[in-house]
């Protein structure tokens, strides 16, 4: 796979994300792909799309890219995301960290932590 191909697959999920297109979001990942969202793990794609419908789409989750690196075989984006979730205790923006694993033309490992900064 290509380096090229990450920022693709990657911009493909911010855009599904950010319409709210549960099945054009579900396509961009492979069949036993992970999910780490806030330290619970999604394995498979019926749990992915389980959390997909909940938690992304059903919360109406935007996100705003403030930045990303690829690194080896990843790409990290940091995001400001937003939606209909408890925000209480959040920061206002909201900043995550997505780390995306590709492999295949697909999105194999996802997790996504609120990070504190290490400076």
């Amino acid at each position: 796979m290509q380096s090229s191909e990450f920022p693709v697959l990657v911009a493909a999920f911010i855009e599904a994300t950010n319409r709210g297109d549960l099945y054009a979001l579900l396509e961009l990942f492979a069949e036993n792909s992970l999910v780490n969202d806030q330290l619970v793990d999604y394995w498979g794609m019926e749990s992915i799309r389980r959390w997909a419908e909940r938690d992304v789409v059903g919360a109406h989750v935007a996100m705003t890219v403030v930045g990303s690196v690829t690194q080896y075989e990843q790409v990290i984006v940091t995001a400001h995301m937003d939606g209909d979730f408890d925000k209480r205790g959040l920061p206002n923006p909201l900043e995550v960290t997505l780390y995306f694993s590709v492999h295949d033309g697909r999105i194999v490992q996802l997790i996504i932590l609120r990070n504190l900064s290490g400076t």
